[in-house]
Parts: C-alpha cells; structure tokens; sequence
C-alpha cells in the first residue's frame, strides 16, 4: 500500500472515529493536527489514538497498553490479536465510562 492510499484510509477511519465519539455523553476529546485524537475521561485518563505513517497503522494508546492496528480486507486489524479498531475501541472507552459502547 503506497502512502497515499493509507492517508485515505487513515483519514476515513479517524473521521469515523471522531463522529462517534459525538455521540459519547462521559467523554471530551479533541482532534489535532497530523492525524491525533486525544480523549479524556472523567476519570482522568487521556486516550491517544493517531495515525502512524511510516508504519502504515493507527495507534491506540491507553492506560491499558499500547494496540496498533493495520488496514486488511476492508477493516483495521490488531497487529497482535486480530481485534477490529472499532471493537477494541468500543471495549476501551466503556472501561473508562462504566457501560458498553459501541462504535459504528
């Protein structure tokens, strides 16, 4: 996958994850330049989640660990578990709120 279609798909999926984290009451986030979204949390904790070029990935960084996270079959995959991103993101952030979400 060259560079510019990973930016495409990046920016896709960071734009998804942006409008449903609108839709999450218990959270404040802010999207930053260069691809970053940084959430926090009630209770204190800050969540990372930016695109990483040169890997050709977006990372997750929480509290719980580090995930990161690689377009395949239409999908961002865990490049350890094989986890979808919007899963993973889902289990993450309801941790943090108390309750289930789930990102579409």
């Amino acid at each position: 996958m060259d560079e510019s279609e990973f930016d495409g798909l990046a920016a896709a999926a960071l734009q998804r994850i942006e409008d449903a984290l609108e839709q999450i009451d218990d959270i404040e986030f802010e999207v930053r330049p260069g691809g970053v979204i940084e959430i926090e949390f009630e209770d204190g904790a800050v969540m990372i989640i930016n695109r990483h070029g040169a890997a050709r990935e977006i990372w997750v960084a929480d509290k719980s660990g580090g995930f990161h996270y690689r377009p395949q079959a239409g999908a961002w995959i865990n490049t350890r578990d094989g986890e979808d991103l919007f899963a993973a993101l889902g289990r993450l952030i309801g941790a943090h709120v108390g309750r289930a979400v789930k990102l579409v």
